[in-house]
């Protein structure tokens, strides 16, 4: 395993604590046409059994140890957690490598897996927030990869049997994966990893990348989702860049100065000032491809209008003014802090290590952005709005009487294109 990219060690201090992270780099966004879920119900029976064990013994080892198993299918990736004692490393740190090379995929284990998938769907579906989400994210990139919540579609989820994650799971590391190791590293690692075999392990070079676009945009920028309650979420946002991106760094700092706490200009806009929402808030995860960069509100139906005129106007400030010197400081604080937060456990900073290295970045991406905020100013962040954030769509979710109006203020608003 000496100098492959696919595996990151972090030594941390702790009390005999290992947090591990496998990271495979294909999600969601890489269901096959027809097959919307199928990453999602893999990544979910690779914990059913793999290996020597089925899922009985895989569960009765790991819960033995006192030690945790998770799989979750994200859009850019399968992510495997596991933590456990710096003893017990020998006995489940193989475990990862059986559910990536050796998975059972047992078909009564499907079966079960898929049908907690479909109730899951089947509970996003009575969310109005979920509902205005997938609006939104459909316009945004349609048929592309990330086109689809990685819970897949219910039609498609159906059709799926062993077959289908047979074909997927001999298919599952051709992108390469990369494991990272934060907290007391075992002795004797490499001969743990040994077993995964060569080539078990693959990552994107560093500086390698990823900027692939990977949407498909229509020339929409409305869509409307019919529910009879007292509710309405509005969703006004754009697909933008990867993380990664040379201007992905100005976005961050947008997105705090946005969406970050109760100084936040939406919170202190909607809330403080107006009154007119009990949820606000901004969506810029990092993204392989192109990132959403998404406000939101919650809102009922009689102070739905000021809603929808407070989010386009705080973009349309976005594009018109220069950021206050006073408002860019607190922003940057806050990123400083974002950062600082999300590595204060193992289990943050494996998961973060793994991510970057997924994504072509260097280790030190997160210090050299730090480093790079003082060079950035309120100019510099408008003129990145002005690039990326020209074309925003707007998602709504609610009765039908306050989407026609809201379809009105929005068809006479600044970003509505014909």
């Amino acid at each position: 395993m000496n100098g492959t990219t696919g595996v990151v060690i972090d030594p941390v201090a702790t009390t005999g604590v290992l947090s591990a992270k496998l990271w495979i780099r294909r999600g969601s966004g890489e269901d096959p046409v027809g097959q919307r879920g199928g990453h999602q119900l893999l990544g979910s029976v690779l914990s059913r059994g793999c290996g020597p064990l089925d899922h009985v013994q895989l569960a009765d080892l790991v819960e033995g140890c006192g030690a945790g198993l998770r799989c979750d299918t994200h859009e850019d990736g399968i992510l495997i957690s596991l933590k456990c004692t710096q003893n017990d490393a020998d006995r489940l740190l193989p475990i990862l490598g059986w559910m990536l090379q050796r998975p059972h995929l047992n078909p009564a284990q499907i079966a079960l897996e898929k049908e907690l998938s479909l109730q899951a769907l089947q509970r996003q579906q009575e969310d109005p927030f979920q509902r205005a989400f997938d609006g939104w994210r459909q316009l945004a990139y349609g048929k592309g990869p990330y086109g689809h919540d990685p819970l897949g579609v219910a039609v498609d989820l159906e059709a799926l049997d062993q077959n289908h994650l047979v074909a997927l799971a001999a298919a599952i590391n051709d992108g390469g994966s990369v494991l990272a190791l934060s907290g007391t590293i075992p002795e004797g690692l490499q001969d743990i990893l040994q077993g995964w075999g060569d080539g078990a392990l693959q990552g994107r070079s560093q500086g390698e990348s990823a900027l692939d676009n990977g949407s498909e945009l229509t020339s929409q920028s409305l869509t409307l989702n019919r529910v009879e309650t007292e509710q309405v979420v509005l969703m006004l946002g754009q697909a933008t860049l990867p993380h990664g991106h040379p201007d992905d760094l100005a976005l961050r700092v947008l997105q705090a100065h946005l969406g970050s706490g109760m100084s936040s200009l939406l919170f202190r806009r909607l809330r403080e000032d107006h009154g007119v929402a009990y949820d606000v808030g901004l969506h810029h995860p990092a993204r392989q491809r192109s990132a959403p960069f998404v406000m939101h509100a919650s809102t009922g139906v009689e102070r739905a209008r000021l809603s929808l005129e407070l989010l386009m106007r705080s973009w349309d400030e976005l594009l018109d003014s220069v950021i206050a010197q006073t408002d860019l400081d607190l922003a940057m604080a806050k990123f400083r802090g974002q950062l600082a937060h999300a590595s204060q456990t193992t289990g943050q900073r494996a998961e973060r290590r793994a991510q970057l290295r997924a994504l072509g970045l260097p280790d030190d991406h997160d210090r050299r952005c730090v480093d790079q905020l003082n060079s950035l100013s309120g100019v510099a962040l408008r003129a990145v709005a002005l690039q990326h954030l020209k074309k925003p769509i707007l998602s709504l979710c609610g009765p039908a009487s306050s989407l026609r109006m809201l379809e009105s203020v929005w068809r006479h608003g600044p970003f509505h294109s014909a």
